[in-house]
Order: C-alpha cells, then sequence, then structure tokens
C-alpha cells in the first residue's frame, strides 16, 4: 500500500451514528478523498472500519490510531485478514500507544515503556498465522525513536498535531522509502476570535498530554507557547482561513516530504458531521 493525496480524520466517522457515517463516507468516496482516518480511544474500531469499507469503493480506511493497549495483537491480525478479504487492500492499520493519562486513568500503572510496548504489540501481529502486512501498516509517532521503529516496522508514520517543520525532521528520519501521513487540523472561517475560541479549547485537551507538550518542545516551542497556546503556536497547528488557507498548510506539508496529508475540520460542534466543509474542501483541493 502506498498512500498518496489527501484524506480526511473524522472522529464523527468513528463516533457518530453509523448510518449516517456510511453516507458520508459514500460520498468523501466520491468526492476523491483518497482515505479516510478514525481515532480509538475504545469500544469496536474495526467494527467501524467493516461499516466505512462496506459503504465505500475506493477510499482507503485507516484507523489514526488504533489503541494497542485496548486490543489483542492476533485478534486484530485475524481481523484484518477478514476484512481484507472481504473489501480489497484498503484497510490501512494505523497503530499507537495513545497517552498515559487516558490509559491508566482506567488502568493505573498498565501505561509502561511505550516504545517496548509498540514492538511487542507488532511481534504479536507478526506472530500470528495471518500477520498484517508490514507496507500495510503504519505507527503514530512524533519522536525520534517511535519514528525509527516506523521505518524499521511498518510502511511508514501517522504524526498527529504536527507542523509541516515536524514532517521535515521525520522525513529525514525515516528516510526515502517510509510513508509520512501527518494529521493537519483545519477551520474554514475568515474569523480570527471565532477561530481562536473554538480552537484554543480544543487544543488545550491535548497538550495537557505530555506527548504532544514535548514534542512541541522539541520542535522549538516554548513552554509558555504551550501553557498559553500563544499566536504562534495556534497558528503552526491550525490552518484557518479559506480553502486556499488549507491548500497552502497542505502544500508546506508535502514540500517538507509528507506523501500525504489527512486533513480533520474542526467546527464549534465536535459531534457535527461537517459535511459541507467536507464539501467545500473537496472542490478546493482535489
Amino acid at each position: 500500500m502506498k498512500l498518496s493525496g489527501i484524506g480526511l480524520w473524522s472522529s464523527q466517522l468513528r463516533y457518530g451514528n453509523p448510518a449516517e457515517a456510511a453516507e458520508a463516507a459514500a460520498e468523501l468516496d466520491e468526492l476523491g478523498f483518497t482515505a479516510l482516518w478514525i481515532p480509538d480511544v475504545g469500544g469496536p474500531v474495526l467494527d467501524s472500519v467493516d461499516n466505512l469499507l462496506s459503504a465505500t469503493e475506493k477510499t482507503v480506511i485507516a484507523t489514526g490510531i488504533l489503541n494497542l493497549w485496548m486490543h489483542d495483537p492476533a485478534e486484530v491480525a485475524a481481523r484484518y485478514a477478514s476484512l481484507t478479504d472481504t473489501h480489497g487492500e484498503r484497510f490501512l492499520l494505523g497503530i499507537g500507544v495513545s497517552h498515559a493519562p487516558l490509559i491508566d486513568s482506567k488502568e493505573p500503572g498498565l501505561y509502561r515503556k511505550p516504545l517496548a510496548a509498540t514492538k511487542a504489540f507488532l511481534d504479536g501481529i507478526d506472530g500470528s498465522p495471518q500477520p498484517v502486512p508490514t507496507a500495510n501498516r503504519v505507527l503514530a509517532a512524533l519522536g525520534p525513536k517511535m519514528l525509527e521503529l516506523s521505518a524499521s516496522r511498518a510502511g511508514g508514520a501517522h504524526p498527529y498535531l504536527s507542523t509541516p517543520d515536524h514532517t521535515q525532521t521525520a522525513r529525514g528520519i525515516l528516510g526515502d522509502g517510509p510513508m509520512l501521513l501527518p494529521e493537519q487540523t483545519v477551520m474554514l472561517t475568515d474569523d480570527r476570535d471565532q477561530a481562536r475560541a473554538v480552537g484554543t479549547e480544543w487544543l488545550r485537551s491535548y497538550l495537557a498530554l505530555p506527548n504532544y507538550a514535548n514534542n512541541l518542545l522539541r520542535s522549538g516551542f516554548s513552554e509558555d507557547d504551550v501553557a498559553s497556546v500563544s499566536d504562534r503556536l495556534f497558528d503552526a497547528l491550525i490552518a484557518w482561513g479559506d480553502e486556499d488557507a488549507v491548500a497552502a498548510r497542505i502544500a508546506e506539508h508535502r514540500d517538507a516530504g509528507a506523501d500525504h496529508v489527512c486533513i480533520q475540520v474542526l467546527t464549534a460542534d465536535p459531534r457535527e458531521f461537517p459535511r459541507e466543509q467536507w464539501r467545500r474542501l473537496a472542490a478546493a483541493l482535489l
């Protein structure tokens, strides 16, 4: 699997009404998005993958990411094989180690040695009767060690909440072969106050997680940038404005070495399927 073009990252396709998710996915498939990415913070994520694969014909369905603490690797490999047999090779398995506050809130002390846990999960997949092909899986990766693992044990990396500068750094670590598939959050509004009101609250929930905060500090932002959600940090993480502003940010990622960029549309209501915004972006970008 070699993913290119522009995709969509959407929590609504994962946690919204399944029938509406299927209807939206079918339209997105027709519009030409090359992949639809869905998160996993609990629940039957592979059932959602099946739902979206069934609703589409060409689009790749990707997990961004499958939370390795919440799944058995042998069961994931078996289900992957079944879904691929049914729908063809359109399932990209994104695997991630998630975040200590989330995992330990349910089972204190479970989250430990994330790099070793990722290797063990991959060992479990590779030791299964029907292993997931290396080229058809990617890892959520921000730091150098996880990026190196993405190059050696997977088909590439799927960074989340990162910048074009990070994309350039990641490409240098991955080398020329592995896929680099960053997520980019966008807002279609020319009103900075509106963008700030919605985007700042959304960002704070992520910046409270050490993995993201530490990656931004490595990327040259200050502790004050992170704590205050400075203008500099906000504008680096969220591409807001019109379609041209979104296109410009995607171009920055591509120039920095991205093979594929998946855009996440942020609106005032996170439960809303932002279908009109998706249509606008498809008309402008595809």
